[in-house]
Parts: structure tokens; sequence; C-alpha cells
């Protein structure tokens, strides 16, 4: 039997997809069910509003949020919500991605969304912050986020060894 979703995950478009994919690779890797879903701030307000306004009856913890350009998605999401939104903004040709950093970045007061950066270290600073976000309350997934971390210091130390090696 398959785990309730606790993440849910919507995109501005399905082009989307591809740069978003770190977070779920994170979020599968961490154990975290979660679901996907293609919306529009801009052209389907009223889904946004109906997924992320249902979305802690439905069982779900934390919403990450991702678009470009106008990047009002996150925003959007977190008005109908008192889930942490996540925004991850999406680069696009235009400004290299700044035109979505600065729609996902400079939300108002008062109502807030996290934001990562752009590229795939964004949608995977994504993945592992909800994450985090959920491990707050579960000492399981603390522990394996603790791990996690601890293979990051491996990693550097046999990366600096290879380096040695080569000077």
């Amino acid at each position: 039997m398959e785990k309730k979703p606790l993440v849910g995950i919507i995109m501005g478009s399905d082009s989307d997809f591809p740069k978003i994919k770190n977070a779920l690779t994170v979020l599968k890797d961490f154990g975290i069910p979660f679901e996907v879903h293609v919306m529009s701030a801009h052209r389907t307000p009223n889904l946004v509003e109906n997924f992320v306004g249902n979305a802690r009856k439905n069982g779900l913890r934390v919403i990450i949020a991702a678009a470009g350009g106008a990047a009002h998605l996150a925003g959007v999401a977190a008005s109908h919500t008192t889930l942490p939104v996540i925004g991850i903004p999406v680069a696009t040709e235009m400004m290299g991605g700044l035109d979505s950093i600065l729609s996902t970045l400079q939300m108002p007061g008062d109502i807030p969304v996290a934001t990562v950066g752009t590229g795939s270290g964004g949608a995977k600073n994504a993945g592992l912050l909800a994450v985090e976000i959920l491990a707050v309350s579960d000492d399981a997934l603390a522990e394996k986020l603790a791990e996690f971390r601890k293979s990051l210091v491996e990693k550097i130390l046999k990366k600096d060894a290879a380096l040695q090696e080569q000077i």
C-alpha cells in the first residue's frame, strides 16, 4: 500500500519538469511520498486555489511551486494555505532566470514563500528544504538527514584527496 503524499509539487508548465527533477530525486532518496501537477497561477487560478486550499486536509505538509517568467505560482499558492511553500524560480531565456527569481523572491510581507535558487541546485535544495521541514516532527527522517550531511563531508574529503594527487 502506497503512503499518502506529504509534499505537493506544482509547476506552471510541463516544460518546467526537466528543470525540477532534482527535487523529486531528493524526496525519493529520503522516502518521502509526493505528488506532482501542472497548474498555472495565471491560466488555472481556480485549480491552484482548490489544490492548495485542500492540501492540508489531503495530508500534504509542504508545497513546492516551480514557475518561470512572471513566476507568481508560489505566491498564489502561499496565499491559499498556511502550509510552508517553497518556490523554485525556473530559469528562462529572457533574463537568465532573473525575472523568475525576482517574481518568486520579492513577496510582500505577511505571506512568506521560501525561495531557493534556479537550476538543478535550486531544485535539489527545494527537496532538501522540504525534508528539513518534515524532519522537525519526524526523528527517523532527522536521522536520515544527519547521515546525508555526514556523507557530504566524506564526499568533499574524497574530492580533496583526488585534487591533492593531481598537484
